[in-house]
């Protein structure tokens, strides 16, 4: 007889949000009626599991929200939105941080942005949130916040290292309540979800070019891992107010002095 398993908020969540985007994937595509009403049955069952996951929210308004946001074909495809982050260290071995408004340290992270390649918006990201001019080295961590907890929306999180180039130190005034380096027995609190990425961005510092971190394949059918920690939605770990610790270094950008383009506004991930 095999174990029994609990099921946490987390797993709920991530269902939900698997069931929703079958849901609207499909009413965007079809064109026969009763599959449309079998997928707006299939996504009140996602917004009733939605629900149950999560306090706030409310099954039938979620139900409308989702609904009126079903696109016709390509368009309507629903996909993971993406983050993407930068760990940045000086000469010292110390990494780059910023105060969010929500109060919470973390390296530099944003929602990518239409026209601009991953590694331009880690630039990007670095220069608006710190003043600060990097270069990408290499990617060390790509993850899916819904499954290691970290987001309650569907996303994906790239996390590069990039080298310091020059700058002068200055936080957003919308953005950041404060920017710095810290070396590792320093660093300032509360830092989100460092259980998760400081490892891995402190050896990427020192020189160790890890590999990049990802979670393998989960063996079809297979329970939730007992092993990972799904207690609970932790809303901050990801640098955003509607995820959770910016996971895996995983938990963000446009370029410093990128030429042509020049500094770009982007909206901060709330």
């Amino acid at each position: 007889m095999s174990e029994p398993f609990s099921v946490s908020a987390a797993d709920l969540l991530r269902w939900a949000e698997t069931l929703s985007g079958i849901a609207r994937t499909g009413l965007g595509f079809t064109e026969s009626l009763y599959e449309k009403e079998r997928f707006e049955e299939i996504l009140r069952v996602a917004a009733d599991v939605r629900a149950a996951a999560i306090d706030e929210a409310e099954s039938d308004a979620l139900f409308e929200e989702w609904l009126a946001s079903v696109g016709s074909g390509v368009s309507g495809y629903v996909t993971p939105k993406v983050a993407v982050a930068a760990v940045v260290g000086n000469d010292d071995g110390e990494i780059l941080l910023t105060h969010r408004t929500d109060g919470f340290w973390l390296y530099p992270v944003g929602w990518a942005d239409v026209g601009y390649s991953p590694s331009e918006v880690a630039v990007k990201e670095v220069y608006e949130e710190t003043g600060m001019e990097v270069e990408p080295v290499s990617v060390i961590a790509l993850v899916d916040g819904l499954r290691l907890g970290f987001a309650r929306i569907p996303l994906y999180s790239i996390v590069f290292h990039c080298r310091l180039l020059g700058g002068e130190l200055r936080g957003h005034p919308l953005e950041t309540q404060d920017v710095g380096f810290f070396a590792r027995d320093r660093l300032p609190q509360p830092l989100a979800g460092a259980h998760r990425w400081l490892d891995l961005a402190f050896a990427a510092i020192d020189g160790v070019s890890p590999p990049c971190d990802f979670e393998p394949p989960a063996p079809p059918g297979a329970p939730p891992d007992p092993q990972q920690p799904r207690a609970s939605i932790d809303h901050n770990i990801c640098g955003l107010s509607t995820l959770v610790p910016v996971a895996a270094v995983g938990g963000a950008p446009t370029m410093g002095p990128w030429g042509r383009s020049g500094p770009h506004r982007r909206r901060a991930i709330r």
